[in-house]
């Protein structure tokens, strides 16, 4: 299978133009060998318009139908997605951290809570060291930590994610543990044991945490799924497109909840819109990345390779931050986003003039 090329260390010589009096003939091969290097089979990937899930009508008359389209949408989906993360590029960080964002923007919504994608970008980037997030902030550090680490759900992790969401203490967090454990080790289809877990985890809490219970449980499905299809860390897919109008069911327009009688395929449904969008979200990172490493032996600041690091492993990354991170000062880094954007290799993010957000 192809791999990405830069493999290597940023600070990789062929990466770098540190050698200002190199002489003209090697410095005309190596901009050559660099296309070559930055080769990216994924910027070649299409998604097949037979593998789309239907989103211009709210569910299939035929139950049976509309089941058997959502598996077949779902398992073509995430074979598609599953090139993608096998492929582990570069951007891979940055493509699991926006991921994330869309996840905690969804789950604001499911508990009514007025901060978009926007706000919850703010709050994370810009925010205080060691100050509360709020409870947005909090969803948002939810599903950021989703793919920091390998897919767990025992009781530890449950204690830790319940925390997030200011569940009581009584909840015990074992047995919720043992219980998804239970649901995920037989050897089920990934979608169905993604689903089981799901409904475990809305059982499990109380009825006045409904809301939360919700948002716990497309967290547990993620993680269930990801363990099940063998990915080496869980990623958020399912939340971002549980809310789609052409998931909810009947007349009454019903938002379809863990649980429910058809569960299992409005999350089959949920999960191949889902993976169409990050599918194409992978492919525009992808021809983005290409652009941000292209642009890397231009750059002449000490600190640039260790900020493309940053602006590859993470949704957005602030000056103040790069800045932190580096030998640069404030300045020499808000001069250095702007030689990328000039360069065409990053975008800010945040449309202000000042406090700014850049990435891919």
């Amino acid at each position: 299978m192809p791999r990405f090329a830069p493999s290597r260390p940023l600070s990789d010589p062929q990466l770098v133009d540190a050698s200002a009096d190199a002489s003209p003939r090697r410095r005309h091969s190596r901009r050559e060998a660099t296309p070559e290097a930055l080769a990216n089979p994924l910027t070649q990937l299409v998604f097949p318009s037979w593998a789309r899930a239907d989103e211009k009508s709210p569910g299939a008359a035929d139950p049976q139908k509309f089941a058997a389209e959502a598996f077949f949408a779902a398992g073509a989906g995430l074979a598609l997605l599953d090139r993608v993360f096998r492929e582990n590029p570069p951007f891979a960080g940055a493509l699991r951290q926006r991921l994330a964002l869309r996840a905690a923007g969804a789950s604001a919504k499911i508990l009514r809570l007025r901060e978009d994608e926007g706000d919850l970008r703010d709050t994370e980037h810009l925010g205080l060291a060691g100050a509360d997030p709020g409870r947005a902030g909090r969803l948002h550090r939810l599903w950021r930590a989703l793919s920091l680490r390998p897919a767990r759900l025992d009781g530890e992790v449950f204690a830790r994610v319940l925390l997030l969401l200011d569940a009581p203490p009584t909840l015990d967090a074992k047995s919720l543990g043992a219980s998804v454990g239970e649901a995920i080790a037989k050897d089920r289809p990934p979608l169905l044991a993604a689903a089981l877990a799901a409904a475990r985890v809305a059982e499990a809490l109380p009825p006045e945490m409904r809301a939360e219970a919700e948002v716990l449980a497309l967290w547990a499905a993620d993680c269930a799924l990801a363990k099940s299809l063998g990915w080496e860390r869980p990623v958020a897919l399912l939340a971002t497109r549980i809310l789609a109008p052409s998931l909810r069911r009947g007349a009454s327009g019903k938002r379809p909840r863990p649980g429910d009688r058809q569960w299992p395929e409005i999350l089959a449904a949920a999960a191949a819109l889902a993976a169409c969008d990050a599918h194409a979200l992978a492919i525009e990172l992808a021809r983005r990345s290409e652009r941000l490493l292209a642009a890397a032996p231009k750059l002449r600041a000490k600190g640039a390779a260790r900020v493309i690091e940053l602006l590859l492993a993470d949704d957005a990354v602030s000056p103040a931050r790069a800045a932190k991170t580096t030998a640069l000062s404030d300045r020499a880094a808000r001069r250095l986003f702007d030689r990328l954007l000039e360069l065409g290799a990053v975008r800010e993010l945040s449309g202000r003039p000042s406090f700014r957000l850049y990435g891919l």
